[in-house]
């Protein structure tokens, strides 16, 4: 337990939850488009503001052991698979080969910013 709550281990955790409320927020909304547009942002705007809670916390622990750079190369590579996931099985929509290969080369760019 004490290694889920250690300074390089919990901020990961806390941006992971933390994308899964602001996927949500900014796609969910996208299998109710007869859902008038200022419920879509009103509802999107409550469920961002639990990701905020989140985030936070996360980037200001994080910064004691990562940097922001690090930090937020963090949370685009969540981001991303969180993404994937969600896209695949919330929305029904297939990842694509050029998808992936996206990706894979945003996740290239992410291993350069951790290269000692």
């Amino acid at each position: 337990m004490s290694l889920l709550l250690s300074p390089k281990v919990l901020p990961v955790l806390l941006l992971l939850a933390s994308n899964v409320f602001m996927t949500f927020a900014w796609y969910g909304h996208l299998k109710f488009k007869t859902a008038p547009l200022y419920a879509a942002v009103m509802f999107s705007w409550m469920i961002a503001l639990v990701e905020y809670w989140l985030a936070v916390p996360a980037n200001r622990i994080g910064h004691g052991v990562y940097s922001a750079a690090e930090l937020k190369t963090i949370q685009e590579v969540i981001t991303l698979c969180v993404f994937v996931v969600f896209s695949v099985f919330y929305l029904k929509e297939a990842i694509t080969w050029n998808h992936v290969l996206g990706f894979a080369l945003i996740a290239a760019g992410a291993a350069v910013i951790f290269r000692a």
